[in-house]
């Protein structure tokens, strides 16, 4: 995975610095190309996202953003937000480059470091710089390759691989174009911290994409040919539940399997909730038919259960295995779980005990 630096914050800014003030001449009163904000207070936008960014990093936020906000003093000038841009965009890059190794902050989209923070900048710079310039006429502005390839490795494990062409790429994957056979994404987000599991990475299904793939969409992923299966969409649909009663913690409800290799989502994994009050959770998988038998899903669960017990509250996880479903039972055995139920039971039980420190 790319780790991003203040340099590539600083690259980011100059490319859009020196695209916007070809423009500065026209009205940025007109909508942003596919935004309800103008172009005015798109500009805006990519400044507050830096200081906000920057403000997580140096104040190591833990459980929502610090509360401030800024604005652009009335009657400010294409020119000068274009400098507001500039001097914000410095803020991040600074902080990107004093934060330690283990500093971590809190984002809606989860916890990262300096470098996670780092590329989130770049997104939002490059991609509203896309916005401004579409609405104002501009087409053809297109960033370096090299710095939308870093994005996309950073932050968006699901992206088809680019092969010279990262941007693209980095506009089909934000929802802003459709690539080649992909129609266009009507939901999408990055993944600041996906979880790494071998041969695959596992993706969270947040409500706003489980709502997509409940009501048959892709959830914003590009899947085999055969997916995404029915135990995906089921799973989302409990994420929307778990969500309208008030249940709902991230990272507990279920994630979407990506094979590293092609980017293709092949199924899915996850928990049915949170860890009740004795730390006990319920794990289960499916992986669409074309990717079976290739060792996929127990990378995911051996990754997925990592993850769990680095996390606080869970002792046990348990998984259900029917009892002629011979696979399945080399997933869970293959990663650690041990039988709990008596032979000839239609549904086998299996657990998974935290490890002894």
């Amino acid at each position: 995975m790319t780790i991003m630096t203040p340099q590539s914050v600083d690259r980011s800014v100059s490319l859009t610095a020196q695209a916007l003030r070809k423009v500065a001449h026209l009205d940025w009163s007109t909508p942003a190309a596919g935004l309800e904000w103008s172009c005015h207070d798109t500009a805006v936008h990519i400044a507050s996202d830096f200081t906000a960014y920057a403000a997580q990093l140096t104040g190591r936020a833990s459980g929502g953003y610090v509360p401030f906000e800024i604005s652009a003093d009335p009657g400010t000038t294409p020119d000068g937000l274009i400098e507001v841009i500039e001097a914000t965009g410095g803020l991040l890059s600074a902080a990107v480059a004093a934060a330690g190794p283990g500093d971590r902050a809190w984002h809606p989209y989860g916890t990262a470091g300096a470098d996670g923070f780092a590329a989130m900048g770049v997104v939002e710079t490059l991609l509203h710089t896309h916005d401004i310039l579409n609405a104002l006429g501009v087409h053809d502005w297109e960033p370096e390759p090299a710095l939308c390839e870093q994005v996309l490795d950073r932050l968006f494990p699901q992206a088809p691989r680019a092969d010279g062409a990262a941007w693209p790429v980095l506009l089909w994957v934000t929802g802003r174009a459709g690539l080649g056979a992909l129609p266009r994404r009507p939901v999408w987000r990055w993944y600041s911290e996906p979880v790494a599991a071998g041969r695959v990475v596992l993706c969270e299904i947040s409500p706003q994409v489980a709502a997509d793939l409940h009501a048959g969409g892709t959830g914003g992923f590009a899947w085999a040919g055969d997916g995404p299966g029915d135990g995906t969409r089921v799973a989302s649909g409990m994420v929307l539940r778990a969500r309208e009663e008030g249940t709902y913690r991230p990272g507990w409800g279920p994630y979407a399997i990506v094979r590293t290799d092609d980017r293709r989502a092949i199924g899915g994994i996850g928990f049915h909730g949170a860890p009740d009050a004795e730390g006990n959770a319920e794990i289960g998988y499916d992986l669409v038919p074309s990717a079976r038998g290739n060792g996929y899903a127990t990378d995911a669960l051996n990754g997925l259960a990592a993850w769990a017990f680095a996390q606080s509250g869970l002792t046990t996880l348990h998984a259900s295995v029917d009892a002629d479903n011979a696979p399945s039972h080399g997933v869970v055995t293959r990663a650690g779980f041990e039988r709990t139920t008596p032979a000839g039971a239609a549904e086998v039980r299996y657990v998974l005990r935290a490890p002894r420190v």
